[in-house]
């Protein structure tokens, strides 16, 4: 288990591998973008999606076999983040651990600050 840091985003070795193994297939210069946009019945809600380049204002996350970019708005929300993947009988996806979220709704895709 990585320690806490509220400067920066964790990422679990079952989140890391999750990643791994969805970019199977994919060309060498794919990573995972991850972030937060307005929407959903609590106001934000996270995403995450194939990207293949850094945008101005990145912050990167070395995964040395890929890379994990996140915006600087959204990073201001994930601070402090821990990202997991679970799998809990037929449901299984990746969750934030948020300490910044105040509120999330009842299907636990949104949430607020």
């Amino acid at each position: 288990m990585k320690s806490f840091n509220p400067s920066s985003i964790s990422f679990t070795d079952a989140a890391v591998s999750h990643f791994e193994n969805s970019l199977n297939g994919k060309p060498k210069n794919f990573g995972i973008r991850i972030g937060v946009r307005e929407a959903g019945c609590s106001g934000y809600e996270y995403f995450f999606e194939y990207s293949n380049e850094e945008q101005e204002g990145d912050i990167l996350f070395d995964e040395s076999s890929f890379k994990i970019y996140v915006d600087s708005k959204s990073f201001e929300f994930l601070k402090g983040s821990e990202v997991d993947f679970v799998s809990t009988g037929i449901n299984q996806g990746i969750i934030f651990n948020n300490p910044n979220a105040k509120v999330t709704c009842g299907c636990g895709e949104s949430f607020s600050i």
